[in-house]
C-alpha cells in the first residue's frame, strides 16, 4: 500500500515531504532532542509516505538525508543547525506532530502550516525564565549549605545574571564568552554582596548562581547519545558541555579575583 501510494505522488512531492520531515527534524534537535530521536522521527515521516529507503546521518549541527522513491529516485537534503534554543515545550509539540503525521498520513502540503504553528508557540515568558533563574539560584545555595541571606542574594544575583544573558544573546555573543561574562559578573557581585554583609560566603552564594549556568541538557543528551550508539554526537555534545563548563569556572574566578 504505501508503495503504490508512493508511485502515485507528483515529481516534486519526495522533495517536499524530505524538506518538511527535516524541517521537523532541524527544530527538534534546535529545542533538545537528542540525536537517535531526531533520526527516527525522520526516517518514520518518510516511511508513513512510501519512501523505500531512507538513510538518516545527524550530528548536533548537521542533518544529512538521502530517501528513495520509485517515481523520482534518490532524493538528498541536509539542515545546517547554526545555534540552540532548548524549549522542551515546543519539543512535545513537534514529538506530537510527527506521531499525528505517521498515523494520519495528512496532505503533505497541510504540514507546513504544523510546523510554521509550532514556530510560532512562545515557550517561557521573559518574565517566568527571569524569576526562574533567581528561584534555581536561591534553592541551589540552600540546598548546599547557604544561609537565608545567601540565598536571597543568590536570587538577586540571578535575576540580574539573566538580564546580562539576555543582552548578550541581542548582542550575538560566542556562548562560550556569553557563559564566561555572566559567570565573572556573578563571582563579582557575590563578593559585593559578602562585603556589605549579605551573607558570610561569596563561595556559597556563587554555588547557586554555577548551577544557573551549568549546561545541564547537554550533558544528559551526550550520554543518551552515546549510550544510543552515536559516538560521534555523544563526544561532540560532552566536549561542548565540558568546555562551557571551564568557560563559567574560568569567568566566576577572575571575577572573584578582580575584587
Amino acid at each position: 500500500m504505501d508503495d503504490e501510494y508512493c508511485v502515485k505522488l507528483s515529481d516534486d512531492t519526495g522533495k517536499l515531504l524530505l524538506s518538511y520531515a527535516l524541517d521537523i527534524g532541524a527544530e527538534m534537535l534546535v529545542n533538545g532532542a537528542e540525536i537517535s530521536r531526531v533520526e527516527d522521527s525522520i526516517s518514520r515521516i518518510c516511511k508513513a509516505y512510501g519512501a523505500k529507503e531512507i538513510n538518516v546521518f545527524s550530528i548536533p549541527y548537521v542533518i544529512l538525508v538521502t530517501i528513495y522513491c520509485e517515481n523520482e529516485g534518490y532524493i538528498t537534503q541536509s539542515r545546517r543547525i547554526e545555534s540552540f534554543k532548548y524549549d522542551l515545550y515546543k519539543l512535545e509539540y513537534l514529538n506530537s506532530l510527527s506521531r499525528n503525521i505517521c498515523r494520519i498520513k495528512p496532505d503533505i502540503k497541510s504540514i507546513k502550516y504544523d510546523i510554521k504553528s509550532i514556530n510560532k508557540l512562545n515557550g517561557a515568558s521573559f518574565v517566568r525564565t527571569f524569576i526562574g533563574y533567581g528561584m534555581i539560584s536561591a534553592a541551589f545555595t540552600i540546598f548546599f549549605g547557604g544561609s537565608t541571606a545567601e540565598a536571597v542574594s543568590a536570587c538577586i544575583i540571578g535575576f540580574m545574571m539573566h538580564a546580562y544573558e539576555t543582552v548578550l544573546k541581542k548582542l550575538k555573543m560566542n556562548k562560550f564568552l556569553s557563559s564566561c561574562v555572566c559567570a565573572g559578573a556573578a563571582g563579582i557581585l557575590a563578593v559585593l554582596f559578602v562585603k556589605f554583609n549579605i551573607g558570610e560566603s561569596a563561595e556559597n552564594i556563587s554555588i547557586g548562581n554555577i548551577m544557573v549556568l551549568i549546561p545541564g541538557l547537554m550533558i544528559t543528551n551526550s550520554f543518551r547519545d552515546l549510550f544510543s550508539g552515536n559516538i560521534i554526537s555523544g563526544f561532540v555534545r560532552f566536549t561542548e558541555s565540558v568546555l562551557l563548563s571551564i568557560a563559567v569556572a574560568l569567568g566566576m574566578s577572575i571575577g572573584k579575583l578582580i575584587l
